[in-house]
């Protein structure tokens, strides 16, 4: 069965607007808050600042639909009626951790992060705030979503799903990600080893009979994740 990105994921920008996102999140990496103007972005991705308010509004939404762009490449299962098994399961969940390593490890997301620490105060960060709506949440809600219909379709069983998620979660990431955001350099090397470790004890914690039988029976193919033909770094 083939992966791709979430349909919703790829419907929220045209091509044109993904490539503008896409100049903005380097303009941001290369060149910090500053870097990001208007009147930078328009001249680096060769479009009218006019564009760039029809298409995002304000700094604001530009920020969240950059925001969003990068959440849309940590692939998940998103397909209404269609039943999983145990080993399209297990290559979904492994697909999105290797795909969320990457991106958390990647110059983007770590930039992003390391500027809203720097804008937090008393009373928040504006752009904390929207990498948790825009970003975290919107991966954790396609994970769940996953999840789910593992659930429905006698996969896994869990009584929380929730928690069962942030299982999955500290699995996958444990603490890498606040070791990257304080200079530590990801072994990217390893990832595909890594997601295939942490889906392996989340289904020895949350698998029916189904799947345990199924895994031990070698319906797995037990190759890394490919992940060639789908880009994250922006």
């Amino acid at each position: 069965m083939s992966i791709v990105q979430t349909e919703a994921a790829n419907a929220e920008f045209s091509p044109r607007q993904s490539a503008v996102l896409a100049e903005a999140l380097r303009l941001l990496v290369e060149g910090g808050d500053k870097a990001l103007t208007t009147a930078g972005l328009a001249r680096a991705a060769n479009c009218s600042k006019e564009s760039l308010y029809k298409w995002f509004g304000d700094r604001d939404g530009l920020l969240s639909a950059m925001i969003s762009y990068q959440a849309s490449k940590v692939r998940t299962f998103e397909r209404p009626g269609e039943r999983l098994t145990a080993a399209s399961l297990a290559e979904h969940l492994e697909i999105f951790a290797h795909d969320l390593l990457e991106v958390l490890a990647g110059d983007v997301s770590l930039a992003l992060n390391r500027l809203a620490i720097g804008q937090t105060n008393r009373d928040g960060s504006k752009l904390g705030t929207l990498l948790l709506e825009r970003g975290r949440r919107q991966i954790d809600r396609r994970a769940r979503a996953l999840l789910d219909a593992g659930q429905r379709d006698g996969l896994l069983r869990f009584a929380d799903g929730e928690e069962a998620y942030r299982t999955l979660y500290g699995l996958i990431v444990s603490d890498m990600h606040v070791r990257m955001l304080l200079g530590d350099m990801p072994q990217t090397k390893g990832f595909a080893a890594r997601a295939e470790k942490a889906v392996n004890a989340f289904l020895a914690l949350y698998g029916t009979e189904k799947v345990l039988a199924g895994r031990d029976g070698g319906t797995r193919s037990g190759q890394p994740v490919n992940d060639s033909h789908h880009n994250r770094q922006a």
